[in-house]
């Protein structure tokens, strides 16, 4: 039988958890990032490979980062591969899903990734419609750019996506980055040559073993193009004055270092 004691010390307990669940606060909320190489996460033998996802978290407090963007995804493969609804199957009310996609839609010699942009409007419609079903906030990012210069200025490669982009984020209300323009912008101002190592361009005698023979690779980051990239993500991000918002740090220092790292880390 159990002692007086013993019961008062079963109340207090119970008690205690009880008030330890009214008191705790919501879970924290998650950004999801639905996208392509340009944002995905890379194994550490990758580096300094680098997407810009990875790197978001370096601008936020008290908010968790969900990266399902992979490398060669269109908005097509990306839905018929079933990530959307193992996307949509971690959603929780108040999350954000960042939209980016565009470079491989464009890939007109790649019929499995290609869409037009007619279907990447209705195939990001779709993404927009799974977030906001569950109660999260879709925001659409156009393309961001290449290194790609003409006459001294960045060319927008995804022009065409960028614009539909655009349009159904008016169409939609939805929150839109435009990572093409605004990405565009910090290349031009880098300047063309100087923007190089911000990029993967290696020769055999930087010895980095992702690359042995080098590479010359004007679309995917390196560790400071992938900082940089996130960079301007969570500034347009914070501007939008969503609830996430006040979750991005008005300082980044950890996103804005003129030497890299050398590793997949904040710091």
């Amino acid at each position: 039988m159990r002692s007086f004691t013993d019961v008062l010390s079963g109340v207090l307990s119970g008690a205690g958890l009880a008030l330890a669940l009214c008191t705790a606060g919501p879970a924290l909320a998650t950004i999801h990032i639905a996208g392509d190489s340009t944002a995905a996460n890379y194994a550490a033998e990758r580096y300094p490979q680098t997407g810009w996802g990875m790197m978001l978290p370096c601008a936020l407090e008290g908010e968790n980062v969900r990266n399902h963007a992979v490398g060669g995804r269109s908005t097509r493969t990306f839905i018929t591969e079933g990530r959307l609804d193992r996307m949509a199957a971690e959603l929780q009310p108040g999350d954000t899903v960042l939209i980016q996609f565009g470079h491989n839609d464009a890939s007109a010699d790649r019929p499995e990734r290609f869409v037009s942009p007619e279907q990447y409007k209705t195939n990001l419609q779709r993404m927009i419609d799974m977030a906001r079903g569950a109660k999260a906030q879709p925001v659409l990012l156009t393309p961001v750019t290449r290194r790609s210069f003409r006459d001294g200025k960045a060319k927008a490669d995804f022009a065409v996506y960028s614009m539909a982009a655009r349009e159904l984020a008016e169409e939609a209300g939805v929150p839109l980055i435009d990572l093409e323009a605004a990405s565009g912008q910090w290349l031009e101002s880098v300047g063309q040559e100087e923007s190089r190592p911000y990029f993967l361009h290696y020769t055999p005698e930087d010895q980095m073993p992702a690359f042995p023979q080098g590479i010359a690779d004007d679309t995917h980051f390196s560790e400071l193009g992938a900082r940089a990239i996130a960079d301007i993500v969570a500034r347009e991000l914070k501007a939008l004055n969503l609830p996430v918002s006040a979750k991005v740090l008005e300082q980044r220092p950890d996103l804005t270092r003129e030497a890299p790292l050398g590793r997949f880390a904040c710091n």
